[in-house]
């Protein structure tokens, strides 16, 4: 999403369901580790009821997920209109990587070729497998087939260059691999 200053808003989490009866909520954390999302304290929101930011004025950790109060937000009924609301942060505040390291939404939307400049696709998501992630290509309008491709991104020997630039991802990876 591009926020009206142009620049990108990240979704970090979504807001789960009522948590007791101070306005606590469950909170589903999309970042790795998941505990990153405890960190960022003011989100973007956008909802069918309203826009705006929210602050994030409390959070625990409880057993394997997370709970969180926003500021406002003090009893069960006041905090179910957050439920299911998207906690986005413009780009610019993220953590700066290394030369080699990319963040997932700088990765998707880029096209896919192979070794032989064959067009494979476009990254429309990437999976976590626990050995390695994978990028989920999927053919376009331009590419040689409409198939999807579920490719492994590993650096090494897969995956040979990300040029953000260009927004090209080039890949060792044969037409006809259709894992």
């Amino acid at each position: 999403m591009i926020d009206e200053t142009g620049g990108d808003r990240i979704t970090l989490g979504r807001v789960g369901r009522t948590h007791g009866i101070k306005g606590w909520l469950r909170l589903h954390s999309f970042t790795d580790p998941a505990s990153n999302i405890t960190g960022y304290r003011c989100f973007h929101v956008e909802s069918a009821h309203w826009q705006g930011q929210l602050v994030m004025d409390e959070v625990r950790e409880q057993g394997t997920e997370f709970i969180a109060h926003f500021e406002g937000y003090d009893s069960p009924e006041a905090a179910r209109e957050l439920v299911g609301i998207e906690l986005q942060v413009m780009a610019s505040v993220l953590p700066g990587l290394d030369d080699d390291e990319y963040y997932w939404h700088q990765l998707t939307g880029l096209t896919v070729v192979n070794s032989k400049n064959q067009l494979l696709g476009q990254v429309t998501g990437l999976l976590a497998t626990g050995a390695n992630d994978v990028l989920v290509v999927r053919g376009t309008e331009d590419s040689i087939d409409d198939n999807e491709r579920l490719i492994p991104f590993l650096r090494a020997t897969v995956v040979k260059k990300i040029d953000l630039v260009d927004r090209v991802i080039e890949v060792e990876w044969e037409a006809d691999y259709l894992l």
